[in-house]
C-alpha cells in the first residue's frame, strides 16, 4: 500500500506569457506592436495581414546587424522572435501580380473540391466531368503545380473517385464546411506566398465552389472556375452560378483554355504532352443551355 504522505506533489507552474516589442514596417508606414516571444513566421503574416490588410504576393523580412553594417534578411521557415523591438517590413514579392487572366504553371494552383464517390450518381454529369478534371490533374503533375484536394466529410460521402489521380497532392484535407478553406488548407496557401492563381474544380458548383471561390477571391487570389469540371445536382443552380461568380470577380474558364495558357507556345517543354491531354474532344459535360439566363 502506499502511504498518502509519501507520495510526490507536483505543483505546476502557469505559463508565464512574455510580450516584446516589434516594429512592423510596410511601405511608408510603421507601426509598433506587442507580439509574444515565440511568435513564428506565420504568426507574423497574420500580424501584418490585420494591421496592413495585405496577405498575398508579400515577403517577410526581419533587420539583422552584421558588425557595424545592418541588412534586411528574408524570413526564414523557422523564424521566431526572441528579442524585444525586432524590426520587421513585408515586401511585394517580384513573383506575385495580378494577371488578369493570364495563367503560369509558377504562380497558380489547382483546387480540387469534393470529387467524391457518393456524388456520382446524384450530380448531373458527373462522370463526364470526372473525365475533363482527371485531365487537368495530369496537368498538374507534368507541369509541377500544387494541388490542393478537399473531401466533404468521407467517413459518408467516401473518398475522392478513383478515376482521380491525387497522389501528388499537396495536401488532401477532410471537411465539414462549405469551402476549401479550412486551417489545413489556409496553412498550404500560407507556404505559397508566389501564388496569385487558383485553377478551381469540382462540386457542388452553387454550394461548395461558389463558397470557396468567394473565400479566394476575399484573399486577394484570381479564380479560375472550370466549368466543364464542375457541376451541381441542378442545372438551374450551376448556371446560376456562374453568372454569380463572373459578376463577383472570377474567371469563368474551361479545362482547354487554361491547360494552353500554362504552357502558351508550341515550343514549350511540355506542349506535347499537355496536347496529348486534349487531342480528344472533351465530353459534353452540360454547359449548352437551350435558353441564356
Amino acid at each position: 500500500m502506499s502511504c498518502f504522505l509519501c507520495r510526490q506533489i507536483v505543483i505546476l507552474k502557469p505559463e508565464v506569457m512574455i510580450n516584446v516589442k516589434c516594429l512592423f514596417g510596410y511601405e511608408d508606414q510603421a507601426q509598433l506592436q506587442d507580439v509574444k516571444q515565440g511568435a513564428d513566421k506565420n504568426d507574423l503574416r497574420r500580424l501584418f495581414s490585420n494591421l496592413y490588410e495585405v496577405n498575398r504576393g508579400i515577403i517577410l523580412q526581419y533587420k539583422a546587424q552584421f558588425g557595424d553594417t545592418e541588412a534586411w534578411i528574408n524570413m526564414e521557415d523557422d523564424f521566431k522572435i526572441k528579442d524585444d523591438f525586432t524590426q520587421l517590413r513585408i515586401i511585394k514579392s517580384p513573383l506575385y501580380k495580378l494577371n488578369l487572366g493570364n495563367l503560369s504553371p509558377v504562380t497558380s494552383v489547382v483546387f480540387c473540391c469534393d470529387m467524391q464517390e457518393r456524388f456520382r450518381p446524384a450530380i448531373k454529369f458527373f462522370n463526364e466531368i470526372v473525365k475533363v478534371a482527371s485531365r487537368v490533374l495530369k496537368a498538374s503533375e507534368i507541369l509541377k503545380i500544387p494541388l490542393v484536394v478537399t473531401e466533404q466529410y468521407p467517413r459518408g460521402l467516401g473518398k475522392t473517385v478513383s478515376d482521380l489521380d491525387i497522389s501528388h497532392a499537396s495536401v488532401v484535407a477532410e471537411k465539414t464546411k462549405f469551402s476549401m478553406l479550412t486551417p489545413e488548407v489556409e496553412d498550404q496557401l500560407d507556404k505559397l506566398p508566389h501564388v496569385s492563381s487558383v485553377i478551381l474544380l469540382g462540386v457542388e458548383t452553387h454550394v461548395c465552389v461558389q463558397q470557396t471561390t468567394l473565400d479566394l477571391l476575399a484573399r486577394g487570389f484570381e479564380v479560375h472556375v472550370l466549368a466543364d469540371a464542375t457541376g451541381s445536382r441542378s442545372l438551374t443552380d450551376r448556371h446560376v452560378a456562374y453568372e454569380r461568380l463572373r459578376r463577383a470577380g472570377a474567371i469563368i474558364t474551361t479545362c482547354e483554355t487554361v491547360l494552353l495558357q500554362f504552357v502558351g507556345d508550341k515550343n514549350h517543354e511540355h506542349f506535347k504532352a499537355i496536347q496529348n491531354l486534349i487531342k480528344d474532344l472533351p465530353p459534353d459535360t452540360g454547359l449548352q443551355v437551350k435558353s441564356s439566363i
